[in-house]
């Protein structure tokens, strides 16, 4: 049966109430997701001020770049409701249920977008909003359009769409760029992949169904252990490059030092657990890549706060 047949079948079958399509509208925006943009953007922001910025910045800087992560998920869920429809991890998303209807989501998804763009640049600078709209454009164009179903290297480069967060704001508080912005645009770039490659691994079926070249689903376990060890090793490099760039204290130091050393010592266990044959338990490093990135930005909201 074709995908999208079978998907227009499922938007058919369902006729959801209103309070269940609001929930759903929610749900387009990816809102877990969402947390990591919280993670990521207000510690930069304090890193920016080298002490506590203006909270209503914060704030608009935080509902600015909601409203933009979410319209790119909701383009995002549009555009791969085809074959979302085929995969466990997102069958039940809303326009796989019929919760919201492909029209309804596309405007959904502009109508973010723009109200995004437009918060950021009366509330924050022309950079900041140049930036969340170059991350919607990034997530929605060059990763769903053009490399997700291309490539196995998909998640690489479409993963930057994830590292605009930090630029966003650092330039809301300072209006401009430096070089600690960009070590931390890579730190979250190289961060990505040994975080979304385990994933991959464990709904590896899903991705081989709908013809989606992810690593975890081309690759045998042992081939994607080791490059999320290359990864991983790389991203707690880089996060120590941000102690003589921008100046880091004791507490980011020892931070990134011990949570980047239980990282690693993580993707090591997916890989040699891969090489033995043994069931690798991808989700462990995806659970722990996921509380290795949340504390090691709050040692970067930390430190700037403390007198040593």
């Amino acid at each position: 049966m074709d995908i999208s047949t079978a998907a227009g079948g499922a938007i058919a079958r369902h006729r959801p109430s209103p309070g269940r399509t609001v929930r759903a509208y929610i749900a387009l925006t990816k809102p877990r997701v969402l947390e990591l943009l919280l993670v990521t953007t207000v510690p930069v922001m304090i890193l920016a001020q080298n002490g506590l910025p203006n909270l209503w910045l914060v704030l608009a800087t935080v509902v600015g770049g909601s409203l933009s992560a979410g319209s790119a998920a909701a383009f995002n869920m549009y555009l791969d409701r085809d074959i979302d429809a085929h995969m466990q991890r997102t069958e039940n998303r809303p326009l796989v249920t019929g919760e919201v209807t492909p029209r309804g989501a596309l405007v959904f998804a502009w109508s973010l977008a723009v109200a995004s763009t437009l918060w950021l640049l009366v509330t924050t600078n022309p950079l900041a909003a140049g930036l969340s709209a170059g991350a919607i454009f990034f997530y929605v164009v060059i990763y769903t359009m053009i490399l997700k179903r291309r490539t196995e290297q998909n998640i690489v480069w479409g993963g930057i769409a994830g590292c605009f967060p930090v630029l966003i704001g650092w330039t809301a508080v300072t209006g401009s760029l430096s070089w600690t912005p960009f070590v931390l645009f890579l730190l979250v770039f190289l961060w990505t992949p040994p975080h979304y490659w385990p994933l991959s691994m464990k709904y590896r079926g899903d991705y081989a169904e709908v013809d989606v070249p992810m690593l975890g689903a081309t690759r045998s376990g042992s081939q994607v252990g080791l490059q999320v060890i290359l990864y991983a090793w790389a991203t707690v490099a880089c996060s120590l490059l941000l102690i003589p760039v921008a100046g880091m204290g004791l507490v980011y130091t020892v931070s990134a030092l011990v949570f980047g050393g239980w990282f690693i010592y993580e993707s090591h266990r997916l890989y040699n657990r891969a090489v033995r044959g043994t069931e690798p338990r991808p989700m462990r490093v995806f659970h722990a890549s996921i509380s290795y990135l949340t504390l090691l930005f709050v040692a970067i909201a930390v430190d700037p706060l403390l007198p040593f």
